[in-house]
């Protein structure tokens, strides 16, 4: 479709304004659907590393407890 003026191309006929609103939506809608996915996956990520971090002090406190030193006397017979 060939336009004789830029300002023709802008009016599109009297279908512009339409046009261009629908345009800008989509952009619009596009950008931050764009930060919002950035903002979830760092969001889970963190979760994800709070997640390991927790497992991680778990096993290092049941290490502790069971690797605690317990003696026991035993009497030995010399014959």
């Amino acid at each position: 479709m060939a336009f004789e003026s830029f300002s023709a191309f802008l009016v599109m006929g009297g279908h512009g304004p339409y046009v261009w609103a629908c345009y800008g939506v989509f952009f619009i809608l596009m950008v931050a659907m764009m930060v919002w996915s950035v903002l979830r996956r760092k969001a889970a990520i963190e979760s994800c590393r709070r997640g390991y971090e927790l497992q991680a002090g778990r096993s290092e406190q049941q290490a502790v407890r069971g690797s605690a030193a317990s003696f026991t006397r035993v009497n030995v017979s010399h014959d």
